[in-house]
C-alpha cells in the first residue's frame, strides 16, 4: 500500500481515508496505517477512536475493523469460524501426529502454555500418554485442554487463566483472561491459528483469542505453532506473530512444500509430522 503524504493532510481528510481503507481491507493495523499516513501510532488510535465513537468502525486489539463485519448483514467472524465440536473430526489424523510431535519435545520440570483449538487439545492428549513426564507445569485458557490434561494430575499442575468464556471454543479470553499471562514466564508456548504464511505472519479469525494468544508468546522462551497442513501458507484478520518470532511450527505433509521452504528460509525449525 502506498504512503498518504499526510504530513500536511487535514485530521478529518485523514479519517476519511482510514475508514476507506478499513472499509477495503475489514481490518486494518495501526502500525500499518501509522506507516501510510506518516503519522505516530498515538495519532492513529486518536483517529480511529473518533471513527469509533461515530459508530463507522469497531476497535479492536491492535486496530479497526469494519462494524458490517460485528454488526451488519455479513456473516461476523465469530458466526464464521468453526465451533470446536465442528472442528473435532477434521484432520483428526494429522491433529493427533501434530500432537504427538508436540509433546516429544517436553521434558519433566518444564513449564508449558497450551493454546485452545483441537490441535491443541491433541497435544494435551499426547502429554498425558507421556507416561515418563514429570513435575509438568501447564498454563491454559482452554477448558478442553484443561479436563484432557486432568488425568495427568499429580504430576502435571495444571492452571487456567481465567476470564470470560468463550463458548465457540470453550476457551477464556478478556476481560481478566491474559492478567496472569503478564506474570509468568514459561519454558515453551504451544500456539494454534488460523494461518501462517511467510510474510503475513501467524494469523488468527478471531480477535479476543488473538489478543491471548499474543500475550502467551510473550510469555516464553520457546514458541511452537501447531497447524495442520491446510493453514500453512493462508492468512486470517489478526496477526498474533511475526514468522520471526516464532521457533518451531509443527504440521503435516498436506502443507504447500514451497511455502514451508520459505518458511524454513525465515529461520524457523519445521517438524512434518507423520
Amino acid at each position: 500500500m502506498d504512503r498518504m503524504r499526510s504530513k500536511v493532510m487535514p485530521g478529518e481528510v485523514r479519517r476519511d481515508r482510514m475508514l476507506a481503507l478499513i472499509e477495503e481491507h475489514s481490518f486494518m493495523r495501526v502500525a500499518d496505517l501509522s506507516d501510510m499516513f506518516e503519522v505516530s501510532e498515538v495519532t492513529v488510535r486518536s483517529d480511529l477512536d473518533q471513527l469509533a465513537r461515530m459508530s463507522l468502525v469497531e476497535r479492536v486489539h491492535g486496530g479497526a475493523m469494519t462494524r458490517s463485519r460485528v454488526s451488519g448483514n455479513e456473516p461476523s467472524l465469530e458466526e464464521t469460524e468453526p465451533t470446536f465440536e465442528e472442528s473435532t473430526d477434521k484432520l483428526a489424523v494429522e491433529k493427533a501426529a501434530i500432537g504427538r510431535a508436540a509433546a516429544s519435545l517436553v521434558s519433566s520440570g518444564d513449564s508449558l502454555i497450551i493454546d485452545v483449538g483441537t490441535t491443541a487439545t491433541a497435544v494435551a492428549h499426547a502429554l498425558t500418554e507421556r507416561a515418563d513426564l514429570d513435575d509438568v507445569v501447564v498454563f491454559t485458557n482452554g477448558l478442553t485442554i484443561a479436563m484432557e490434561l486432568e488425568s495427568a494430575i499429580p504430576r502435571f499442575t495444571v492452571i487456567l487463566t481465567g476470564g470470560k468464556l468463550r463458548p465457540r471454543q470453550h476457551s477464556l479470553v478478556n476481560p481478566m483472561g491474559s492478567g496472569i499471562l503478564d506474570q509468568i514466564n514459561v519454558t515453551t508456548a504451544f500456539i494454534g491459528c488460523n494461518g501462517i504464511h511467510p510474510t503475513d505472519g501467524v494469523t488468527n479469525i478471531n480477535l479476543p483469542e488473538a489478543q491471548i494468544k499474543i500475550r502467551m508468546i510473550e510469555a516464553a522462551h520457546q514458541v511452537v505453532v501447531v497447524a495442520d497442513g491446510s493453514k500453512v501458507g493462508k492468512a486470517s484478520v489478526a496477526r498474533i506473530a511475526r514468522i520471526e518470532d516464532v521457533d518451531r511450527l509443527i504440521t503435516t505433509d498436506s502443507a504447500p512444500s514451497e511455502t514451508l521452504g520459505q518458511i524454513q528460509n525465515l529461520g524457523v525449525e519445521t517438524t512434518v509430522a507423520t
